[in-house]
């Protein structure tokens, strides 16, 4: 029986770069940093010679982690397709955040290109619990696709 989420792993291509964007950026909190290799890596992702540095990070309000993992070797590929919303599999993560707008701005600010402006889900298509529900769409330094939500 799963019990929760124990973490959500993106790989990167720039594991400095991408500590910064999510520390600077999203306020996530650096917990801990490694470096993988052995066979037991290799026996666990199904690759050889596998040497990656990691970092674990979290939100303000703590786990699921997410594990940004820079593969040195061997290094993959990275396939545009995947920043489409549409594109089959794990397409996004959401953050719940408090002031959408504001975070938006700051984004902007930094050069991050969102898809849009925070768009406010109408009442008639999906009614919230927690309140009226407003989304935007953005893209990490590697193009995966990430969203901010916020329910007032």
């Amino acid at each position: 029986m799963i019990r929760s989420i124990d973490h959500i792993n993106i790989v990167v291509s720039d594991l400095d770069r991408s500590v910064k964007f999510y520390t600077e950026l999203l306020d996530f909190e650096i917990v801990r940093r490694a470096h993988l290799h052995g066979a037991w890596i290799d026996k666990i992702v199904g690759l050889e010679n596998v040497s990656a540095d990691v970092a674990y990070i979290i939100a303000p309000a703590g786990e699921p982690r997410i594990e940004l993992l820079q593969y040195n070797s061997p290094v993959g590929n990275s396939v545009e397709e995947n920043s489409r919303a549409n594109t089959t599999g794990l397409r996004h993560i959401a953050f719940r955040v408090d002031d959408i707008h504001a975070l938006a701005t700051k984004l902007k600010q930094a050069g991050v290109k969102l898809y849009s402006e925070p768009v406010t889900v109408p009442a008639a298509a999906v009614k919230h619990d927690a309140g009226q529900k407003t989304l935007l769409y953005f893209t990490d330094p590697d193009g995966v696709v990430l969203e901010l939500a916020e329910y007032r």
